[in-house]
């Protein structure tokens, strides 16, 4: 018997369908992202969506599909989905902060070290049948200073690749990080952009850091350094970009991230950027490799089957985070409720009436919701018609966002 069903759009690694099959959910595996509409219609019934970058989980999807339990993002970025909305129906979403780290790192490093040697002006000229066989303009690594915006996962591990490989590496970030190896901290993004013969962008998708790289901050960069981007397409302002480089004000650029992207393969694609020397462009591949793919598959279906088998919320991106361990001869229910004063009384005076006996019990809240996982006893021989009582007066209570009878 089926434990419901789930989509994955957008072509996720068919080892995340295999996972969740293994553990009783029907799925379906669709190799691109749909439209608004469509995606409703495809979704209707799931009880989880699993998605990428390009599609869009807006709140009317999330109106439309009242059964859905969950959201699996197969990314890192989780801006394509409105969180605060799927908080407020009692809907966790999981994606993949750690399983592309090293793929994106490794592709910053390659580019650093094509930037430097003008590599791909060079191929493209041998291409042509043009040859330049010149050391004007090209350099070694070693002993130059990489900048690196956000010290996150992926920004630590461009930090260590670097060090290796003999560049002085320093960072800023908003928030308090621990420095790796002998990377130094910036205390402004200035002064990080003022020292840095590469700067290498890896922040979130937010309001502040929106358009945070414009025509100022490119002015204060040294000349003829380079900027790169794998974060988000909107951290950049692309004209400021394109006319700092033609200036030759900055030395070049590799920029795998756009703020208008096609939705799919085969599209055509423009920017202010093309034809620019000593400019890669990418199609958004910095954490497309097999690796990356196969762990991210694994680790966001794992995190859906964690949570819709046995209520755990650890790793979800809007929701408070729970995990009880199962516990032999015992049931479960997961109860997500507004967060007001008075819900643990309600809740304890129904599980009370019941003469049910709680073996474990475990409450998270954020600012606006409350989330509940209780294991009673088992209730041989009515255990399943008292679990349902349970279940239905919880259900009915005014503070009640959903429940739901695990096992």
């Amino acid at each position: 018997m089926s434990l419901g069903r789930v989509l994955l759009v957008e072509g996720i690694h068919p080892d995340a369908k295999k996972n969740l099959e293994a553990e009783g959910f029907e799925v379906e595996l669709l190799p691109k992202a749909l439209p608004e509409g469509e995606l409703i219609e495809a979704a209707r019934g799931c009880v989880a969506l699993g998605i990428r970058s390009k599609s869009r989980v807006t709140p009317k999807v999330l109106e439309s599909l009242p059964d859905l339990r969950a959201i699996g993002c197969f990314c890192i970025g989780t801006n394509q989905v409105a969180l605060d909305r799927a908080n407020a129906r009692g809907v966790p979403v999981f994606n993949a902060p750690f399983s592309n780290t090293r793929s994106v790192a490794e592709m910053i490093i390659a580019e650093i070290v094509l930037l430097a040697r003008h590599l791909g002006d060079r191929n493209n000229e041998v291409h042509r049948g043009v040859w330049t066989k010149s050391a004007l303009g090209s350099h070694e690594v070693r002993g130059k200073t990489l900048g690196i915006v956000g010290y996150g996962h992926i920004g630590r591990q461009v930090g260590v690749l670097a060090e290796s490989m003999g560049l002085s590496v320093v960072f800023f970030d908003v928030a308090a990080r621990l420095p790796m190896g002998n990377n130094r901290r910036c205390e402004t993004l200035d002064d990080l952009l003022a020292q840095s013969d590469f700067v290498t962008l890896h922040v979130p998708e937010t309001p502040q850091t929106k358009n945070m790289i414009g025509e100022r901050e490119l002015a204060v960069m040294k000349r003829g350094a380079c900027l790169l981007n794998a974060s988000r397409g909107t951290v950049v302002v692309i004209e400021a970009l394109a006319n700092v480089l033609s200036s030759k004000h900055l030395g070049g650029a590799a920029i795998d991230v756009f703020p208008e992207e096609p939705e799919g393969n085969g599209q055509t694609f423009s920017s202010p950027l093309q034809g620019l020397p000593n400019v890669f462009l990418t199609p958004h591949i910095g954490g497309s490799t097999s690796e990356a793919q196969v762990a991210i598959g694994h680790e966001v279906s794992g995190s859906l089957i964690s949570f819709l088998r046995a209520a755990s919320t650890t790793g979800a991106v809007n929701f408070p985070q729970v995990e009880l361990p199962r516990r032999p001869g015992s049931h479960r229910i997961a109860h997500v409720h507004r967060n007001v004063p008075g819900v643990l009384r309600d809740v304890n005076s129904i599980v009370s009436d019941a003469q049910a006996n709680v073996v474990g019990q475990v409450l998270a809240t954020d600012t606006e919701i409350g989330y509940l996982v209780l294991d009673f006893d088992d209730f041989d021989p009515s255990r399943d018609r008292l679990s349902a009582q349970l279940v239905e007066r919880l259900r009915n209570l005014e503070t009640t966002i959903s429940v739901r009878n695990l096992y």
